[in-house]
């Protein structure tokens, strides 16, 4: 781990060196208070110095000054430091997920990767920051007192140091126990935050099903099994940090006892005896210091592996180095293309279709067809695992995915809108668009006037995930941010189905704007929506079983001019599982 976070290090040289020097001269001021009280207690109380006493005094109160200055320039190179480090680090992290394929989400919580994010990354930071600090201090601390510990009485030296195998067993003890338990605290918390996310996310759905309790009690699990972690970590260092502090302290009576005998066999001051106590807490203070520096680094084993997990996840291809031309005519061809989600899921066997320049394909099928996963290969966000898909020719694994999903737009079931004002999330289909290029994209897709009605007009926000907004208004604003950002090929995956029959016409307006000169894959249940298609493909079991103009298929008799039959006013997905024990 250490060698993972020392480059987030490196861009910050001069504040460690700063940091750290402030550290070591404000522990140099601080070491030379135990040597002023000796010679007060020699020099001044019992030689009866006097003319001393100012001067000494004074020099006492500068090496503190001086203490506490340095103390207060290192906090502030600290914070610096710090906060640039925590940047960088949460920066890349979010790059890094940004980047990520659309597969790595499908097994992970949101909840879960928020708290690698905010909480984990926070116990890295402060083993690097603080940690590092801290144990530099400590060690030079340990190592300035134990020369001066020497140097001023060699017995008491030894007497002092008799608890360090207990010290040292101890903290190795500490060390090798302590992962397990910190990890599972980590795990616990994420598992709490994941469910406190879906529970914020279908507050409505709970409220719906009264499921208030319901939720109360999964909660109430978590968090349990969150305290019962935490309770773990605090138990054991409950035992060792007073185990530790007593072992130091048994060194410390050991030294005043045997001390003491000295200075009363007037073979040592007071004043001497006094100055080496004050000597020895500068070496068993950072000794204990230590072990909470320990405790730090555990929590950062098991917070650092969490988001080292996520930036060693394979991001999505970034070796590709072709480009589609800037205008394209959509010409898509797939080619014998297989795919699956894993050994025992296979979801496309063999599917081969070509979408010309312009045209409308149809997709229809039950749930769990392939009909999805059909089109989630166009711009990219899985792979096929055989085949091969065209655009003008260029086969797309060899495109940039930024260059690829450019000149695809995608308008789902379930548009998502960001938690901000109407205007940043059409804007949000090309950035760079003009007030009037905006209004006209919102007027083709008949949101105009239901956004000039809200209160703040465009500026107004839409809450998360556009909850403020009808389905029927979300979808339009979701088209309108489609309609901006202008792409040749589209892709509409079941873009009416939510919404009633006065909504779905003005969202069927809007669509028909949008496909214009566009080759457009539509996923869909109704029998209005897909009649006008230049190519509808009876997608069942990963495979195409029926291919045709609305007329052709009915021509044939076959699985689609049942449905057709039978759909009337239902949806075709219906129909389609209602015949699945004929077909």
């Amino acid at each position: 781990m250490l060698r993972r976070v020392i480059p987030y290090l490196r861009p910050y040289k001069g504040l460690a060196i700063a940091n750290n020097g402030c550290a070591i001269l404000s522990l140099a001021f601080a070491m030379s208070y135990p040597a002023l009280t000796r010679r007060i207690i020699d020099e001044v109380i019992s030689g009866k110095r006097g003319d001393l006493l100012v001067p000494i005094t004074l020099a006492l109160v500068g090496a503190f000054a001086f203490r506490e200055l340095f103390t207060s320039l290192r906090i502030r190179v600290n914070n610096i430091f710090e906060q640039g480090v925590i940047y960088d680090m949460r920066r890349d992290l979010f790059a890094h997920l940004q980047r990520l394929p659309v597969s790595y989400f499908d097994s992970r919580s949101s909840g879960d990767l928020l708290t690698r994010v905010i909480e984990d990354v926070n116990s890295l930071e402060r083993v690097l920051i603080d940690g590092t600090e801290q144990g530099v201090v400590a060690l030079l601390s340990i190592i300035g007192a134990l020369i001066i510990l020497t140097r001023t009485n060699g017995v008491l030296t030894l007497l002092c140091l008799a608890p360090l195998p207990i010290l040292v067993g101890g903290a190795l003890w500490y060390t090798l126990t302590a992962h397990r338990r910190y990890r599972a605290q980590r795990q616990a918390s994420s598992a709490m935050n994941a469910l406190l996310m879906d529970s914020l996310s279908g507050v409505r759905q709970i409220k719906a099903f009264g499921r208030q309790s319901h939720e109360d009690a999964r909660f109430r699990d978590r968090a349990e099994d969150l305290r019962q972690g935490t309770l773990g970590v605090m138990k054991a260092w409950a035992y060792y940090s007073p185990a530790m502090a007593f072992a130091a302290s048994t060194g410390t009576a050991l030294v005043l006892g045997y001390g003491g005998h000295l200075v009363i066999e007037g073979q040592l001051r007071v004043g001497q005896l006094v100055e080496f106590l004050l000597y020895l807490s500068f070496f068993y203070e950072p000794v204990g210091r230590l072990h909470s520096l320990n405790q730090m680094i555990q929590s950062a084993r098991a917070g650092g592996e969490r988001v080292f997990d996520i930036l060693d996840a394979a991001r999505e291809p970034s070796d590709r180095t072709g480009r589609l031309p800037e205008v394209i005519r959509g010409d898509v061809r797939y080619e014998e293309v297989r795919f699956g989600y894993g050994p025992e899921r296979v979801v496309l066997k063999g599917v081969s279709l070509h979408a010309r320049p312009g045209e409308m394909i149809a997709l229809v099928g039950p749930t769990g067809a392939g009909k999805s996963t059909l089109v989630n290969l166009l711009p990219g966000f899985y792979i096929a695992s055989s085949g091969r898909i065209t655009i003008d020719g260029h086969p797309i694994e060899q495109v940039e995915l930024e260059s690829l999903r450019q000149r695809i737009s995608v308008v789902s079931q379930e548009p998502f809108l960001f938690n901000g004002t109407v205007r940043e999330n059409i804007l949000y289909g090309r950035l760079d668009a003009t007030e009037e290029e905006m209004v006209e994209a919102a007027r083709a897709a008949n949101c105009h006037d239901f956004i000039e009605r809200l209160p703040e007009g465009y500026d107004s926000r839409v809450g998360e995930r556009g909850v403020k907004l009808s389905v029927g208004e979300k979808q339009r604003v979701s088209i309108a941010r489609a309609l901006l950002k202008n792409s040749p090929i589209l892709i509409l995956d079941e873009a009416t189905a939510s919404v009633d029959t006065a909504t779905e016409r003005l969202i069927q307006e809007a669509l028909e704007r949008l496909m214009q000169g566009k080759t457009t894959f539509v996923i869909a249940h109704r029998l209005s929506t897909i009649r006008r298609a230049s190519q509808i493909l009876v997608v069942r079991a990963g495979e195409i079983v029926e291919r045709g103009t609305h007329d052709e298929l009915m021509a044939i008799e076959g699985v689609y001019a049942r449905l057709a039959r039978i759909q009337n006013t239902t949806f075709i997905e219906e129909s389609f599982e209602k015949l699945a024990g004929q077909i």
